[in-house]
């Protein structure tokens, strides 16, 4: 039987073979130095793309960002999406294999880190023989399972986005700050700090904010705009819990937690707010005199920095001392170690404000 005919290939698929012989001429250019990691944002096609990290919504987006991409240059390109935990033997070879028309496809294959023995062996022999026309995106969520893949890909200098979770105050800024520009919009320090300090504890749910605020307002986005949307979870968040009891100002911080809790608010994060503010203020406490390549060290944002300074100016070492060791207590009693978790995390702030200058 005579081949089949092959029409010409699409811009995303001629993108994804020059991307390929750039590399060399066996597999996606084995031998060479890993490239450095992409942020969401920066993904695009190629041959085969690594996606990693624990960060879902991070790497949902590298994902979208790479498929629209491809779908920008031919509309009809048709995307495959492959579950690691459910890959049985043989889905690969097939779902890349070449088709009748040469078109253009995007081949996802999710969880790889709950991916079987199959997928993981037949994706590292995938490497040495890209299939055309196809991008293939690999999406590891985190942990030692599928390391050896991961390192294959990487020694292919394959393009790999890094999805890592953010969990520091200063990330999560960083990331609402970044997502307002995306959107077209400014907002100052304040009313960045403010929005992580009301939604931040979830990254989806950050982004959603930025995007209603983006959308429903005009204007600088400060701190009072900020207010008028997520004013009530400002007020019930932990955080401004314990601002005002590492102010010292006991009747403030009560009537705050107090009002957290009847809003729903569970102890556990109320105390963990706690313990956060108190480590911030030990750490720039242990910088002092050491100069400011220290400070940089620590990871914070400024305005984290300028703030543990102010507060620590009423602070003792010896109340500093008393406050944490009141924290432990609280933390491991709401855990389970006391019988009343709203009692001791009652306790736990009084003892706070009232080890703020003492």
């Amino acid at each position: 039987m005579p081949p089949a005919p092959r029409r010409a290939s699409s811009p995303s698929a001629s993108a994804g073979r020059s991307a390929r012989s750039s590399s060399g001429s066996s597999g996606v250019g084995r031998g060479s130095s890993s490239r450095p990691p992409l942020e969401w944002h920066e993904a695009a096609p190629a041959p085969v793309v690594l996606v990693t990290g624990g960060e879902r919504l991070l790497a949902e987006r590298a994902v979208a960002t790479v498929v629209a991409a491809v779908r920008e240059a031919d509309p009809a390109v048709e995307v495959t999406r492959v579950e690691g935990a459910g890959y049985t033997a043989g889905t690969l070879g097939v779902v890349t294999s070449p088709s009748l028309f040469g078109e253009a496809r995007v081949v996802v294959v999710e969880g790889l880190e709950q991916g079987t023995e199959e997928l993981l062996k037949e994706a590292t022999a995938y490497l040495d023989a890209p299939a055309d026309d196809v991008v293939l995106v690999l999406q590891h969520g985190g942990g030692q399972r599928g390391k050896k893949l991961l390192d294959a890909v990487r020694a292919t200098r394959a393009p790999v986005v890094a999805c890592d979770p953010i969990k520091k105050d200063a990330d999560k800024v960083a990331f609402a700050s970044a997502e307002l520009r995306r959107a077209g919009r400014r907002a100052d320090a304040a009313g960045v700090r403010a929005l992580v300090e009301a939604v931040g504890a979830d990254l989806r749910e950050l982004a959603a904010a930025c995007a209603q605020l983006a959308a429903d307002t005009t204007g600088p986005i400060g701190a009072d705009v900020v207010a008028r949307y997520y004013g009530g979870r400002i007020e019930a968040t932990g955080f401004r819990v314990a601002d005002a009891a590492i102010a010292g100002d006991t009747g403030q911080a009560v009537a705050l937690l107090r009002h957290a809790l009847a809003t729903g608010a569970d102890p556990v994060p109320l105390v963990a707010a706690l313990a956060a503010k108190l480590r911030v203020l030990a750490k720039v406490a242990a910088t002092r005199g050491r100069g400011a390549g220290a400070v940089r060290d620590l990871g914070l944002a400024p305005w984290q920095v300028d703030r543990a300074r102010k507060d620590l100016a009423r602070w003792t070492p010896e109340g500093l001392a008393a406050a944490i060791t009141a924290v432990a207590q609280a933390d491991a009693e709401v855990k389970g170690a006391g019988r009343d978790p709203v009692f001791a995390v009652e306790r736990a702030v009084l003892r706070v404000a009232s080890a703020a200058g003492g």
